[in-house]
């Protein structure tokens, strides 16, 4: 493969820009990735994030504009910086470990921090970030001082924050996380859930910057 196919191929940092100037759409995943979630959770979680690739590259404006990133957490780990959908592969995830959900919020609220300086300097513009995080369990760790970074980041209109409880999940600590009421996933439909967040990022691709967007109701997999 010769220098000029590598880089057609695996677009990245500020290359991809010049090639795709289209404004972005950033989506951070913040995936429990602990002990408890291990086997069938693990696998429909999996499944899940494939059919989100899918969705996002069938829609050729999304493909371009919206970017993923996913914080996994059981250890924390970044699997993917931000990437255009059609540079996304999702990672099989396992699960392990503990539930460090605060130090994996911290985390992916600075990739996202990074990200939009990035957009800055590149001249390009962005929608509002959203983080979606997904967990079955309680934090293991400190988590009051992320909290405090969501509220803060909520206020600012920095980014929009979503909370998603698998059985088993302290709702009642994902509401003091949460600006927003978290959300209880029905069974383990995250084929279902990853198919309203397409639907939801195609939306906002296709809109202005800076402006609402109506979203469906998650009615169907997740009930409040």
């Amino acid at each position: 493969m010769n220098e000029s196919e590598f880089s057609e191929q695996i677009a990245f940092g500020t290359d991809s820009f010049a090639d795709n100037p289209e404004p972005r759409c950033p989506c951070l995943l913040l995936l429990d990735t602990s002990a408890s979630m291990a086997g069938r959770p693990t696998q429909e979680l999996n499944d899940g994030l494939n059919a989100f690739k899918e969705e996002l590259i069938s829609d050729s404006l999304a493909m371009k504009r919206v970017e993923v990133a996913i914080v996994t957490f059981g250890p924390v780990n970044v699997e993917n910086h931000f990437q255009t959908a059609a540079s996304f592969y999702p990672p099989t995830l396992n699960a392990n470990s503990d539930t460090p959900m605060g130090a994996a919020i911290k985390e992916g609220l600075e990739l996202i921090r990074q990200r939009k300086q990035e957009y800055r300097a590149n001249g390009i513009s962005f929608y509002r970030p959203w983080v979606f995080l997904i967990t079955d369990g309680s934090p293991t760790d400190e988590w009051h001082s992320a909290a405090a970074l969501v509220k803060e980041g909520e206020n600012s209109k920095s980014f929009a924050f979503f909370a998603v409880g698998v059985q088993g999940a302290n709702m009642e600590i994902l509401r003091q996380i949460s600006v927003r009421e978290p959300l209880k996933l029905e069974g383990l439909k995250f084929r279902e859930l990853f198919q309203w967040l397409s639907n939801s990022m195609k939306s906002v691709s296709h809109s202005v910057p800076n402006t609402e967007v109506p979203l469906e109701s998650p009615k169907g997999w997740a009930s409040i």
